[in-house]
């Protein structure tokens, strides 16, 4: 018998009594009990506001995402202790996986945002906005962490996955957690909880559980916390409701278990591989987790002429799954995860059974290998038909959280969509088709009311995560019936966590709070050249403004003949009448690369080590032979960097960061600006010798 116990202000503590016991689903053995009654949750909010939260705003993305990555290092290592104990939730191998190295797995991904994010604690959104006339007044956006906690109650069906798809991105943001599981999957959750605490990669605070059932969690939460709901709708819009939530505008976001639908396209017929893919891909949806995901298949819409062989195909592909205790060989299903789920999936079957009809499986009976059939939570894959889903309805209202799917025909692509539909709002929806321009009709007509649409054709195949799959560089979420909320994301789910304000200001004034060289601030003049300093002697706003150059027209035909770009606005001999041009115009790219010879210190080895690109590259107004050219090159923006060393490689023993450098193209009239870009270079740092 263990105690799964609470990890709250510094402690690992248990509740008061006996809230919940834990049973093993394969054979129904108690294995354990947990509480969190008389928790001091105001003390833990606090505790969690003040010691984590002011520790993580203090680091800077490029940190907080080497922490991330620090964390699922370690968490690899220790994955096999958490495979041993997800077996008790009736998960196979398989089902573990998903939750085991996928949760990590979101670990890694958001850890290698820091790329896209500044070196600072707070992100500079979007670009400057001009204000004033003469370039004085100017705004931006800043964003910043939010000085609260995020407050994440999740689901039973995935107990690491759902923890850390959720604090990945919140810490990423630098904002601390209290993860609350399901009481009945907890155990599993406070190993890994156990491990990243005594890890110590995480600061104190920034990572608290709550095992029990947690009445009274969100009784103190404040305007700068923020919620979110992984589970039933019913429970979600309760909880989101509440008065505290509404009256101090917490931050609420909603992921509910949803009717989520697969299409076969019309021209998926038997003897494709689009319709085999279709057959395994469904099952698949069916079976893993014995159905229990937010995004498994719940509606099955078919071509009405391929009705029965999709039913015969699907359920002799159901019929070989072997099911029961996931540690005896050949077993692909698992079992539910609790008695009680088994009980509230036969109910919803047999409210579904009054509307349409089981072609396969047995809501009483189900053939196990290993396991307990009585005390264990096995169900059987069920498949129902439902011939007439526009007036047979129940199919789009009522949702089975087991391997439970019902099967439907459709006459044309638009029956499908408006069916899909009637799911009043999915996370995810997916087509398979060869045909791409029936999926383009499908995606169009079906987005609006869908999170995510999964195309799958034997070209990507190979490749694709699969229907039920979603990946934290794409937001998770959906509108309606799903919740409205949104999860993950790539950077927009970092944002989430973070407050947008307007800054407005001097450009040198915006410079300084942004840390980014804004267009009208005045620059850093030194005498040293900005590509002889090393990395940390480089400040925002180091600046060097060129000697000139003049453009002849023989640097223009030579440039044609080398590049063999003889576009005719660079020919002298053209006739410019009726062009937009009054003579031999230089090009672009040659101003660029006279820009290169202006600003480039090429005389001996310097810290800058390669150049690797240009940003934001326009050219502002045409340069004809006879001007004059300089260069204003300003430190527009650093970025540290963490380079892995590899012994046989001896480019990764050079520390380095990255700096962007502000390119402005100028001639001697009184508009001066022919062309602007950012380059970005790699610059040495100090520390080499």
């Amino acid at each position: 018998m263990i105690q799964v116990k609470n990890y709250v202000q510094g402690q690992w503590v248990a509740g008061e009594g006996v809230e919940t016991n834990l049973y093993n689903a394969i054979n129904g053995d108690i294995i354990g009990n947990t509480s969190s009654a008389g928790l001091d949750y105001e003390g833990i909010l606090a505790y969690g506001r003040k010691n984590g939260g002011e520790k993580l705003r203090k680091m800077t993305f490029q940190e907080r995402g080497r922490m991330l990555k620090a964390l699922a290092l370690h968490l690899m290592e220790k994955k096999e202790s958490y495979y041993q104990l997800s077996a008790l939730t009736g998960a196979t191998r398989v089902d573990s996986w998903i939750d085991i190295e996928g949760g990590i797995g979101n670990l890694f991904a958001n850890a290698s945002l820091r790329r896209q994010f500044p070196d600072l604690p707070y992100y500079v959104d979007g670009t400057a906005a001009p204000l004033s006339k003469n370039g004085t007044f100017i705004g931006h956006h800043i964003m910043v962490p939010k000085q609260g906690v995020a407050i994440h109650i999740n689901a039973f069906n995935f107990p690491i996955w759902g923890m850390l798809e959720k604090i990945a991105v919140n810490l990423m943001a630098g904002v601390p957690a209290i993860v609350k599981p399901s009481e009945y999957t907890c155990f599993l959750t406070e190993k890994m909880v156990k491990d990243i605490v005594d890890s110590k990669i995480l600061p104190e605070g920034s990572l608290q559980l709550v095992c029990g059932l947690g009445r009274g969690i969100l009784d103190h939460v404040d305007m700068e916390d923020t919620v979110t709901f992984t589970g039933s709708a019913h429970t979600g819009k309760l909880l989101k409701a509440l008065p505290q939530i509404a009256d101090r505008s917490v931050s609420f976001n909603l992921e509910a278990d949803s009717l989520n639908a697969t299409i076969l396209g019309k021209y998926a017929t038997p003897g494709t591989e689009e319709f085999d893919l279709f057959i395994k891909e469904t099952a698949k949806e069916i079976t893993i987790k014995a159905g229990q995901k937010c995004t498994a298949v719940r509606r099955i819409f078919v071509p009405e002429n391929l009705i029965e062989d999709v039913q015969k195909a699907l359920s002799a592909r159901l019929a070989s799954t072997k099911i029961g205790d996931p540690a005896m060989e050949g077993v692909r299903m698992g079992a539910l995860a609790s008695r009680m789920q088994v009980d509230r999936v036969r109910e919803s079957v047999n409210r579904l059974s009054q509307s349409q009809q089981i072609v396969y499986g047995d809501v009483d009976r189900v053939e196990i290998t290993g396991g307990d059939s009585e005390k264990g939570a096995f169900f059987s894959p069920i498949l129902f038909l439902n011939n007439d889903p526009f007036n047979k309805t129940d199919v789009h209202d009522i949702e089975a959280f087991g391997p439970v799917s019902t099967l439907m025909p459709y006459k044309e692509i638009d029956d499908a969509i408006q069916l899909a539909r009637l799911g009043k709002g999915s996370l995810v929806s997916s087509i398979v088709t060869p045909n791409d321009k029936e999926a383009m009709e499908y995606v169009v007509g079906a987005a609006s009311m869908h999170g995510r649409i999964l195309v799958l054709n034997k070209d990507c195949a190979k490749e694709s995560t699969g229907h039920g799959s979603p990946m934290p560089l794409l937001t998770h979420g959906g509108p309606g019936r799903a919740g409205g909320g949104e999860e993950m994301g790539g950077k927009r789910g970092v944002l989430h966590y973070m407050q947008r304000t307007a800054i407005q200001g001097h450009p040198t004034t915006i410079t300084q709070i942004t840390q980014q060289f804004q267009v009208g601030a005045k620059g850093n003049l030194s005498p040293v050249h900005p590509f002889k300093k090393h990395f940390e002697e480089l400040n925002v706003g180091d600046q060097l403004i060129t000697e000139s150059r003049l453009i002849t027209p023989e640097d223009i035909d030579q440039f044609a003949a080398l590049s063999g770009d003889n576009f005719y606005a660079h020919k002298r001999e053209t006739n410019f009448e009726g062009t937009m041009f009054e003579q031999q115009v230089a090009h672009g790219y040659l101003i660029m690369s006279i820009s290169a010879g202006l600003f480039v210190d090429s005389y001996e080895i310097n810290p800058v080590l390669l150049n690797y690109g240009i940003d934001e590259l326009r050219f502002t107004k045409p340069v004809y032979a006879g001007a004059n050219i300089h260069i204003r090159f300003t430190c527009k923006e650093k970025m540290d960097t963490d380079v892995t060393v590899k012994e046989d490689d001896p480019r990764t023993k050079i520390q380095r960061g990255i700096v962007k450098w502000l390119v402005e193209m100028l001639d001697d009239t009184d508009e001066p600006l022919v062309g602007i870009a950012t380059i970005l270079t790699m610059v040495r740092k100090l520390d080499q010798n």
